[in-house]
């Protein structure tokens, strides 16, 4: 490219990235709409630019309704009533700006890397009542999540001979690559901040939060709200953090009663070492509160160390099993060892200690169990 500078033309490099576009095909036409700026690609021309969906009806009028048969708006208009389809309209209108102000209020209260979106074109369900977005354990009166850690490794590159994992008696869990290396079943330990090693250790994962965009979206098939992620995710990489209420088990018990009657409860134990503690996400949770179970799941449990030691209080951490393609919903398998033992949205499944009715699965998994306990 040439360009004109003190009288001489001088050639210039330009240099272009391409990366996958995150945003809707309706958010890319507002966009354009907003900026008034045209894309063809897209639908934005001349004709279009100022044309806009409908997201309210404030008055209507029907002059005159014809059935005939090849007028297919009239058999439309038959099917939907003018009445019905201006309720449908209102409705889904207020639906659209109810997820989007949810959407911000997610964004402005996590403090992971990776951007959450909401998507319901399945039904007119809004965002969930009584909901509130943490980020870490919220412990119940006289419970400590956070004790046991006095120092850290002095290592200058992790990891070295009195590295974390080494001095509790275990292996490392990640690559060069940052990839779990581990079995399931064996924790992980991971720096802590009472460490040498600064932020780019290798052997800091888990309390970077997650690195993907994931999209909360409405299944079409009764599970409630599920998970997907708007991005690649290579095997044994970490993807989320399963938080919420840390109670007891006795607490557990008794909300266990209560949840059962509605239908929808959250309730993971907590049983790495004992079963003393619960974590409950019914109302206090992260993007984790929304992922479905599935019998042949992408994603595994691991229990993870890092600026407490109890080994009652292990955080919860879901690692890949497989690659993950962009737009894949997530899933896990609430019945794997120190698993959710009970239901996300739609299902209520028991672990043995509380058993009280089967619930069919839904996953439709072909190795499917048929039941979610």
């Amino acid at each position: 490219m040439e360009g004109w500078r003190g009288g001489l033309f001088t050639d210039f490099l330009i240099v272009a990235w391409y990366v996958p576009c995150l945003a809707s095909h309706e958010t890319l036409q507002e966009l354009c709409r907003k900026e008034n700026l045209r894309c063809k690609s897209i639908g934005i021309t001349n004709k279009s630019l100022k044309s806009y969906e409908v997201e309210y009806l404030c008055d209507y009028k029907v002059e005159e309704v014809r059935e005939t048969q090849t007028d297919p708006i009239a058999l439309s208009a038959e099917i939907w009533k003018p009445d019905r389809v201006a309720d449908y309209i209102v409705k889904k209108a207020k639906q659209r700006i109810a997820l989007q102000r949810w959407k911000e209020e997610l964004n402005r209260k996590k403090n992971h890397k990776g951007m959450i979106l909401v998507e319901n074109t399945v039904d007119l369900e809004g965002p969930p009542i009584d909901f509130y977005y943490i980020n870490e354990y919220k412990p119940a009166p006289g419970i400590n999540v956070i004790n046991g850690i006095t120092t850290g490794c002095e290592c200058s590159d992790c990891p070295a001979e009195k590295c974390c994992p080494k001095e509790a008696g275990f292996i490392l869990a990640y690559n060069k690559q940052k990839k779990l290396k581990i079995q399931p079943g064996l924790p992980i330990y991971e720096c802590n901040s009472f460490c040498r090693c600064g932020p780019d250790c290798p052997n800091r994962i888990v309390q970077k939060g997650t690195q993907y965009s994931l999209c909360i979206f409405r299944t079409n098939n009764g599970r409630g709200w599920g998970v997907k992620t708007l991005q690649k995710i290579k095997t044994n990489s970490f993807v989320m953090e399963y938080v919420g209420e840390v109670i007891t088990s006795e607490e557990a018990e008794r909300r266990g009663q209560f949840y059962d009657n509605q239908g929808n409860t959250y309730l993971f134990d907590l049983d790495y070492d004992s079963d003393e503690f619960t974590v409950d996400a019914a109302r206090y949770g992260n993007v984790s509160h929304f992922v479905n179970h599935s019998c042949d799941p992408n994603l595994q449990v691991f229990n993870v160390f890092i600026d407490n030691l109890d080994l009652r209080l292990p955080r919860i951490a879901l690692f890949s099993t497989r690659t993950i393609k962009a737009g894949e919903e997530l899933t896990f398998d609430y019945q794997m060892k120190g698993s959710i033992d009970l239901t996300s949205d739609s299902a209520d499944g028991l672990s043995s200690s509380r058993k009280r009715i089967r619930t069919v699965c839904k996953c439709g998994a072909v190795c499917c169990r048929g039941y979610l306990n």
